[in-house]
């Protein structure tokens, strides 16, 4: 039996099963917590003064070489300001260094200094420790199905942002 909220909407009873839909929303919204909170706890290895957002885009930089601070603001989606404050934290951090591109003396370079490097390396490649734990302890198959979802899933929504005209880069 449902019964309608406050708003309105309709809420579940103490014994109705939710939708499948309803209870992927739910298990994704715990996921983005716990992954929010993995980055967080991974940026804090590196530099307790490193915010989440410095750990990104030190992950770019290490994964790319050196790289425009305008390619970094397009990967990331964010204003050029924004990397360009975050770049000048990240040096006063020793995590990286940054350099004037010969062709256009206005742009710089970013790049990871052997500091950030390694410690980048002291908290693996991709710094979620605890999800390496866990999905370490499933056997292939249920990765590959696992993996398999996932990239089904950001295909589709992939898809509905281009249909909609709003594709992000990632």
């Amino acid at each position: 039996m449902t019964s309608t909220g406050v708003d309105g909407g309709a809420r579940r009873g103490e014994n109705e099963t939710p939708s499948p839909l309803h209870e992927v929303e739910e298990q994704m919204g715990i996921l983005a917590a716990k992954i929010r909170t993995s980055i967080r706890d991974a940026a804090a290895a590196v530099d307790p003064a490193l915010q989440p957002f410095g750990l990104k885009l030190l992950r770019i930089v290490e994964r790319l070489g050196p790289i425009h601070a305008g390619a970094a603001a397009e990967m990331l989606a964010v204003d050029r300001t924004a990397i360009s404050r975050q770049s000048r934290q990240l040096e006063d951090l020793g995590l990286v260094s940054t350099r004037s591109d010969p062709e256009d003396r206005r742009a710089r370079f970013i790049e990871l200094t052997d500091e950030g490097r390694a410690r980048l390396g002291n908290i693996g490649p991709t710094g979620f420790s605890s999800l390496q734990r866990v999905l370490g302890e499933w056997d292939d198959a249920d990765l590959h199905r696992f993996a398999g979802y996932l990239a089904r899933w950001i295909h589709d929504w992939e898809a509905l942002e281009v249909e909609d005209g709003r594709n992000t880069p990632v």
